[in-house]
């Protein structure tokens, strides 16, 4: 009983951790934090009655492969945002199980947490980035592509997937990723000046006498 309810309070606080300290800070979409809470909680209860009846693990494990593919062809999602997927599936599964010691599940769940906080670090490669382009030109030449590719990101490019060369339409679709250039700094005067010695003009007021 000691390990359910170590198990039930690791995936609250596992997922609360992770849902809205970590996830929506870095990608602010709302609508995936309560699609992840739902799939953890969910799992967890599922898992836990599976676990305590004559049905099969395999079953259940098949029956939740099956909601994932129909979950991730619903929607468009991002390879962090299916990270975080799995993530939350797995939180929910370890902690369903709840195996003895009562301390295995919290600490695969703290984990699990920490492996996703520090692998979707914003200092982790700021300046790399991943971007389908669309060109209005066919170029067959890698060199000739990079290089255009270049001038229009403004940016190191590091590889190059062609997706599309069209000769007919005279069109390149291609997966690039690039490194940003850092911003240059504001020139700055580091030196010290001084104003001129201008010649002050001879002074108009003069004295006269009357006689």
């Amino acid at each position: 009983m000691l390990s359910f309810w170590a198990g039930l309070a690791a995936n609250i606080v596992g997922m609360t951790v992770l849902v809205y300290v970590v996830y929506f800070r870095r990608h602010f979409r709302r609508d995936l934090v309560l699609a992840y809470i739902a799939l953890s909680m969910g799992i967890f209860a599922v898992t836990m009655l599976l676990s305590g009846s004559g049905a099969g693990m395999g079953l259940g494990l098949g029956l939740f492969g099956i909601l994932s593919i129909i979950r991730l062809r619903s929607d468009t999602l991002t390879q962090e945002e299916v990270a975080y997927y799995f993530i939350s599936l797995a939180i929910g599964l370890v902690n369903g199980l709840h195996p003895d010691p009562a301390w295995f599940s919290p600490a695969v769940t703290a984990a699990l947490v920490l492996v996703m906080f520090l692998a979707d670090h914003p200092g982790f490669a700021p300046r790399t980035q991943r971007q389908t382009v669309t060109l209005e030109k066919a170029y067959p030449r890698n060199e000739e592509l990079v290089q255009a590719l270049q001038e229009l990101l403004g940016a190191r490019v590091l590889r190059t997937v062609v997706i599309e060369l069209d000769m007919v339409r005279d069109l390149t679709i291609v997966d690039v990723r690039f490194r940003i250039n850092p911003p240059r700094m504001p020139y700055e005067y580091q030196g010290t000046y001084q104003l001129a010695n201008i010649p002050q003009p001879a002074s108009s007021n003069q004295q006269g006498s009357w006689s």
